[in-house]
């Protein structure tokens, strides 16, 4: 009889992460020690955690890599590999949780798609005490439940 599968956490990549870890991979290799490339590496190799999406945080995902001059090409496979992996979260307004506007859908996202977490290079963007999910570092271990608590 096959063992149940284990629920993965939920997670939200801020931009943040997935250019540096992009960077690292282009200056360092597939092997990067670079926490956030260790990060993706690990998502992309063991299936660590649950991709939460939505289409804002994908427009700027491909906003942000196209300015930082990734080919098109890359930016086109980096978002396909994502999106045939991520569960979309759908879109609802935001409740003015970050203190940066730009990161208000990754919060939202995280909220309505019950996240576990919020993985940022930016963690002062993103309130812990106004967030159900932890926030953390791309070196920090994955969380695997979310923090219940009262807003």
């Amino acid at each position: 009889m096959p063992y149940p599968r284990k629920k993965r956490p939920r997670g939200v990549v801020d931009t943040s992460v997935l250019v540096a870890g992009i960077a690292a991979f282009k200056q360092q290799g597939a092997q990067s020690p670079v926490s956030s490339a260790k990060f993706l590496r690990d998502w992309i190799e063991y299936d660590t955690f649950v991709w939460l999406i939505s289409e804002e945080i994908v427009d700027e995902y491909k906003e942000i890599l196209a300015r930082r001059g990734v080919r098109s090409h890359l930016i086109g496979a980096v978002i396909n590999l994502i999106r045939s992996q991520a569960e979309e979260v759908p879109e609802t307004a935001g409740n003015e949780i970050s203190p940066d506007p730009d990161d208000e859908p990754f919060c939202t996202c995280a909220e309505v798609g019950k996240a576990d977490f919020i993985v940022t290079l930016n963690p002062a963007d993103f309130p812990q005490q106004r967030l159900k999910a932890h926030v953390i570092l791309p070196g920090d271990p994955v969380p695997t439940t979310a923090r219940l608590r009262p807003r």
